[in-house]
């Protein structure tokens, strides 16, 4: 067992053990339950895929292909030619093979649904690579969010600085633009590198109708015969992620009147952007709904809506878009005159797509909340992040997410806990960039009602969790990362992020001096609606003196949760899974 040691002062050093993960009790008690005589064979590891992991059509095949995966660890001297020692059924349950998700289940909701049916991994401004007010603008961040499959790119089109060609950036900002013919060529290149599930494309137009018609030559000699074009009778309904697949889809508001954007930051945004800067390092812990729509009240703030989303029905200055620029434009975007209840009304003869800032929807929520998740069911809604995160942070999707929106667009360049919560939700389903909507979302009750996410409701699941053990920070980091002068002080965060009721995290205790914390701590979730709950996973290191280190985080779908024991991947802030550490943990529904 070898040492460490930290240098106190110049005279001084202190030398800790570095302890070797070993079985937790609960381990050694369920090898000795399915083992005989200190060697679990395929028959015993087969009957305990089946009672303890919960997966009910395991055949002694896989079972032997487990220990068959184990058979390099001989020369640790863990492996018996009739199956496993105890050594060497720890190192499966806390290996790779072992992950909380099921690797082999792909895609498999029902993909045959309109794409009014699904959350949709959605990108805002996605050609930005740091703030909204002053980063580059450049195809690589969208070539990244593809890659993680996001599904929905946005782009900011503009004049040239010579009024010939169009470019991409952020208009009335600082940010240096992008030619827009590079990201369509990125865009097709890239677009199904992850998932073979359709792509839309929304674009935030500010073009002339000579530039609106060379958008279109570039679009349709880009992508070709990738591109989605509904026919001049427009959509009804949605077609279906599975009737898209490998297809671009082009959706924004139709051609409206040029508007002339002047470059330089927007009034006060200096101050805002000074503002947001204040999160913690991982990020500021997600608001649920109850405490957004306080902190909504409270603010006297209005967001500038995005030029996509002007009604300009009564300007008499209109010009006349280009014609072959309107044909490429699949799923139409904007709000219709007059308030509120006007913008979500259901029109029985056209589907479209309605977007609202974060500030928007939270005041819309207050009086509006089962409107907005009628609308839903048939439309697609758009949330956006709110003016003043000019740094790129994000907020809580749940709560778009809990009222039937689609496409809750993130800044994905950025990260924090919010984000991470985008990461969970869109681990679902194969990672293929589209999760079926709950039920609930889309069902009409026999007097018309639909679902109401302020409505009290029973316990429908249970989620038992118990946290025994971490391991892998003593080779993902160096020794003095956490503490100079001793190991590091683990504690772990566990919780769901979800509809009101359910939110909810909890703490285990700290564990001192040691890069192998054991835990074993158990908690108990009460869910009452499952679907859309998120389970939340932190660990910190604990600093008396400053603010506590970050460890490590992931966020997995409750509904794919594997049962049984499992060894849980975590990753960093900006959601990339660390090479060693992960956590050994257990999962049970009651």
């Amino acid at each position: 067992m070898s040492k460490q040691t930290y240098k106190v002062c110049f005279c001084f050093r202190r030398r800790f053990r570095l302890r070797v993960a070993e079985a937790p009790q609960d381990i050694k008690s369920l090898f000795e339950t399915y083992s005989e005589n200190g060697t679990m064979n395929v028959d015993h590891l087969h009957r305990f895929l089946i009672e303890i992991q919960g997966e009910d059509k395991a055949t002694k095949e896989e079972a032997q292909a487990i220990i068959d995966s184990l058979k390099d660890l001989k020369h640790l001297n863990i492996f018996h030619r009739k199956g496993l020692n105890l050594e060497a059924f720890f190192k499966y349950l806390f290996g790779d093979i072992n992950p909380p998700l099921s690797p082999s289940r792909g895609v498999h909701h029902d993909m045959t649904a309109p794409l009014s049916h699904y959350f949709i991994y959605t990108g805002h401004n996605s050609y930005l690579t740091g703030n909204q007010l002053s980063s580059e603008c450049s195809d690589v961040p969208i070539i990244k969010a593809l890659h993680r499959g996001v599904r929905v790119i946005e782009l900011d089109i503009w004049p040239n600085s010579t009024k010939d060609s169009v470019d991409v950036l952020h208009g009335r900002t600082l940010t240096t633009p992008v030619e827009l013919i590079k990201c369509l060529r990125s865009i097709k290149e890239h677009a199904f590198s992850a998932s073979s599930h359709p792509v839309v494309i929304t674009l935030e137009d500010h073009l002339t109708p000579d530039l609106q018609a060379k958008v279109a030559e570039m679009v349709i000699q880009t992508f070709g015969d990738l591109l989605y074009t509904p026919g001049p009778e427009g959509l009804k309904q949605f077609p279906s992620p599975a009737s898209l697949m490998k297809q671009l889809i082009i959706s924004t508001k139709p051609p409206k009147e040029y508007l002339e954007g002047k470059i330089g930051k927007k009034e006060s945004e200096s101050q805002k952007e000074k503002d947001s800067a204040d999160e913690e390092t991982w990020g500021k812990e997600v608001l649920d709904l109850e405490h957004a729509v306080e902190a909504s009240d409270k603010k006297d703030e209005t967001d500038e809506e995005e030029e996509e989303d002007i009604d300009d029905g009564d300007r008499k200055t209109q010009q006349i878009g280009a014609p072959e620029y309107k044909r490429l434009i699949a799923i139409h975007a904007g709000k219709a005159k007059g308030g509120l209840s006007d913008w979500l009304r259901v029109d029985p003869d056209k589907v479209r797509r309605l977007s609202l800032s974060e500030q928007e929807l939270e005041n819309a929520i207050i009086t509006h909340g089962t409107e907005i998740v009628r609308f839903t069911q048939k439309n697609l809604l758009r949330v956006y992040p709110k003016g003043i995160r000019v740094d790129s942070s994000n907020y809580n999707p749940l709560i778009a997410w809990m009222h039937g929106a689609q496409m809750v667009a993130f800044n994905m360049q950025g990260y924090g806990r919010s984000l991470w919560l985008m990461h969970g939700m869109f681990r679902a389903n194969g990672g293929c960039g589209y999760v079926k909507k709950p039920d609930c979302l889309l069902t009409v009750g026999p007097n018309k009602e639909v679902f109401n996410p302020k409505a009290k409701l029973p316990v429908k699941k249970t989620l038992k969790v118990k946290v025994y053990m971490g391991d892998g920070w003593y080779l993902d980091f160096n020794h003095t990362h956490f503490d100079v002068y001793s190991p590091p002080d683990f504690y772990a965060r566990v919780g769901i992020a979800g509809v009101t009721d359910d939110t909810i995290m909890k703490k285990t205790k700290t564990i001192e001096d040691d890069w192998t914390p054991t835990w074993d701590e158990e908690f108990e979730f009460h869910l009452t609606v499952p679907e859309l709950a998120l389970l939340r996973i932190e660990v910190h290191e604990y600093d008396m003196s400053e603010k506590d280190d970050f460890g490590g985080q992931t966020c997995l779908p409750v509904s794919e949760l594997r049962t049984g024991i499992r060894a849980v991947p975590l990753h960093n802030r900006k959601g990339e899974k660390y090479n060693n550490v992960k956590l050994l943990m257990r999962f049970e529904f009651a």
